[in-house]
This record gives structure tokens, C-alpha cells and sequence, in this order.
């Protein structure tokens, strides 16, 4: 039986352009708002053509002892130079990046799964700390 968990790759984000890179701080305060950003090709940039990108990028979050992760968020990337005069012609290219705020009372880890119209599914972790 194939699963869903068994098509995603990870890597090393410094190493391979399609791993999300996720960014905010290792320790939070309890219940306060704080800011997480996701991004791709941090260190080595992911094309981002008509024919090459990245389409969107989810974040979870998974508290510590718990058995399921909580959905924070869906980000859509959907224009990569499409046009009527053809493929790269268009005026806008979304970014493969995205900033998100939320607040938690449990320590947990944060969890960002990316699709590469190419390349397929990625994902990578972050342990958080609440003080």
C-alpha cells in the first residue's frame, strides 16, 4: 500500500533548493503571537518559471504528546509568468515565501510540506520550546 508520508522527500534546506526553510524563534512565550516564515531556496534558488515552481506550501503544527498536527495554514502560488503571448511572458511571478502568525501554550514542533510541480513533495521540521 502506498501512502501519502512515503512520497515526501526531505533534505537539508542548505543543501537541496526544494526543503522548506522554516524560520522563527526556538524558544516562544506561552499564549503570545509569534511569527513563522516558510520559505524555498534560501540557500540555493529554486526557479520559479512557467515550467518550474513551486505551487504551494502548508504548515502544521504538531504539540508535543499530541497525537495530531494542526493545520496552520495553506499558501497558494499561482502565477509563474503564464500569459496569453506564452509560457514566461506575463507580468507576475509569485514568490515561493510566506510569513504566518500564531500563538501556542505547548512546546511542539512545526511542520512545512512544499509541492514542486517538478520535483514533487518536500517537507522538514522545527522544534519549538514554550517558556
Amino acid at each position: 500500500m502506498t501512502t501519502i508520508g512515503k512520497m515526501f522527500q526531505s533534505a537539508n534546506w542548505k543543501e537541496e533548493k526544494h526543503v522548506p526553510a522554516i524560520e522563527c524563534a526556538d524558544q516562544v512565550n506561552a499564549g503570545e503571537i509569534f511569527q513563522v516564515k516558510v520559505s524555498l531556496g534560501k540557500e540555493i534558488a529554486h526557479p520559479n518559471t512557467t515550467e518550474h515552481h513551486i505551487r504551494w506550501i502548508q504548515l502544521y503544527f504538531k504539540p508535543e504528546g499530541d497525537k495530531f498536527a494542526y493545520h496552520i495554514g495553506n499558501f497558494e502560488f499561482t502565477a509563474h509568468g503564464e500569459s496569453v503571448d506564452g509560457a514566461n511572458q506575463g507580468p507576475v511571478y509569485t514568490n515561493h515565501s510566506v510569513v504566518s502568525e500564531f500563538k501556542t501554550n505547548k512546546a511542539g514542533t512545526l511542520i512545512a510540506t512544499s509541492y514542486c510541480n517538478i520535483h514533487g513533495l518536500w517537507e522538514n521540521s522545527k522544534e519549538i520550546k514554550v517558556k
